[in-house]
């Protein structure tokens, strides 16, 4: 007995040394962690059951046969982030490069199905050179099984991407399905073709970083929710994010202590928005204020900044928040802002996180690019998103909400709950000036009229007053007491049941 038991106890011991030693440490080289040290700063302590560790590949071509390391070059099993449950698997670099064979993509699918079946997140950590070439064609198929679980997961479980290496090919394809993706500055990137691709191609002198590495997929392509510094900020990030989701899609997301008061009055609100309408002032100010003990944790914070989504907690609970950012473009929504947001909703009405929108919006960003690239189709995304939403969903205008970008963002026509306004909002077609300008065309030669027309209408119009007369805001609350209002509003809502008329799916303007 003791024999055998010393024969498991060295199986396990090689299984976890991975590609070797020497290996290991070029990976600590890299400053990148190996990946077994990654699932164990991700998972709480001692919490981590493996599966899986003696599998090896199949492959017989190109000497294949003679290496056969254990684990084939992922590590999977479940573990809990703060006593609540997990799945997880992790791609070990030292092991061939990572790269993706039959055997190593059934790994993945084993705890992907169980995390369906079980009800819990799956939490994918990437570092990997891609398919295993000497596989070929089998290596494809593997990539598509673990695809087809991508999807079949979708708005079932929360899924969540680390890239914390080379992520290249049709690896890219499972991370981008899932509803986050965060990457590590300088020791990650993404793309479906590399830089020596791209010169044979194209002739763009292009450097893996510069393609596809965090600054690129955060500020520009958008495909990546957050960067962050090094492995250890990531994991520990993803654990903070987990901490705000539900575990599952028959789940509510879970409700922590709380030590703010939910009717804390905040006066710095009521100078928040500026007498000028043409100054800008920080949407995140406001956030900060309404949430529980000013915590937020934002969403693509670097992308489209026109636009702020993220999560935040309201008596404990969990609440996605989406607002228009006056800081950046004046807070208009243009194609970028419109895709970010309107992903963010979809994400939180699949897993029944209420919806707190803050509106300070003039409209849509005019011009040719904009109309050239579809901004029409973009805009509707966010739209039909937010019309589609059964979950609470609370508005807020605090300055402008005009025309079809007021509609947009939460209204009452789009099954908007409940819709506030502070007294400082103005919900029109458009600004008074550009309405005088058509309503009196006739007049424009003279300035002292067209003065007179302009302060009329916005005497007229110039208020939330309007809205409120005819239903479309159901209360003009002071800005101090914007977190007592909110929070109660969420707490009459939580009982709400709202279902959509019977289809297969929608089909969203993409």
């Amino acid at each position: 007995m003791k024999d055998i038991l010393q024969e498991l106890q060295e199986r396990r011991n090689t299984a976890r040394l991975g590609g070797g030693q020497a290996r290991i440490d070029a990976q600590h080289a890299k400053g990148k962690l190996t990946a077994r040290e990654r699932i164990e700063l991700l998972l709480d302590e001692d919490s981590f059951e493996e599966y899986d560790m003696f599998v090896t590949h199949r492959c017989t071509d190109f000497g294949m046969e003679a290496s056969k390391p254990r684990g084939d070059g992922v590590v999977t099993g479940w573990g809990t982030i703060n006593g609540r449950m997990v799945y997880v698997f992790s791609q070990d670099f030292t092991v061939l490069g990572g790269s993706v064979s039959e055997t190593h993509a059934a790994k993945i699918c084993k705890i992907m199905d169980m995390a369906v079946q079980n009800g819990a997140p799956v939490i994918g950590i990437n570092d990997s050179g891609g398919a295993r070439i000497q596989e070929g064609v089998s290596s494809l198929a593997a990539y598509g099984e673990v695809f087809k679980r991508n999807i079949l997961a979708s708005g079932v479980v929360p899924q969540i991407s680390l890239i914390m290496g080379p992520c290249a090919g049709g690896a890219v394809y499972s991370p981008a399905m899932t509803d986050f993706i965060f990457m590590v500055k300088d020791s990650s990137y993404m793309f479906v073709t590399g830089p020596d691709v791209v010169k044979t191609v194209t002739n763009e002198v292009v450097s893996a970083e510069e393609l596809g590495g965090a600054s690129t997929h955060t500020k520009k392509s958008s495909v990546a929710d957050g960067a962050f510094e090094n492995d250890v900020e990531a994991l520990s990030e993803v654990r903070r994010l987990v901490d705000f989701l539900p575990l599952n899609n028959r789940e509510k997301p879970p409700v922590r202590p709380f030590f703010d008061d939910p009717a804390r009055v905040e006066m710095s609100l009521d100078t928040l928005v500026p007498d000028n309408p043409n100054m800008p002032y920080d949407m995140k100010e406001l956030i900060l204020k309404v949430a529980d003990e000013g915590d937020f944790y934002e969403i693509q914070e670097d992308f489209a900044k026109n636009i702020i989504t993220g999560f935040i907690r309201l008596e404990g609970q969990s609440v996605g928040v989406v607002a228009n950012q006056p800081m950046v473009l004046a807070g208009c929504l243009d194609i970028d802002s419109s895709r970010k947001a309107a992903r963010f909703v979809r994400f939180c009405d699949a897993f029944e996180i209420p919806i707190l929108t803050f509106v300070d919006v003039p409209g849509f960003l005019p011009g040719t690019t904009q109309e050239y690239n579809g901004v029409i189709k973009h805009g509707a995304k966010l739209l039909f998103a937010y019309g589609e939403a059964t979950v609470p969903k609370v508005t807020v205008i605090t300055r402008k909400a005009y025309g079809g970008a007021y509609v947009v963002m939460a209204s009452k026509h789009l099954q908007g709950d409940i819709n506030y306004a502070w007294p400082t909002s103005e919900i029109a077609v458009m600004g008074a000036k550009g309405a005088t300008e058509i309503l009196y065309r006739s007049e424009l030669s003279d300035p002292e009229k067209i003065a007179g027309r302009v302060k009329d209408y916005e005497d007229r119009f110039a208020n939330p007053f309007v809205a409120a007369e005819r239903g479309f805001i159901d209360e003009v609350i002071q800005p101090h007491s914007t977190r007592r209002r909110v929070a109660r509003a969420f707490a009459a809502l939580r009982g709400k049941k709202l279902t959509n008329p019977w289809k297969k799916h929608d089909n969203i303007p993409l």
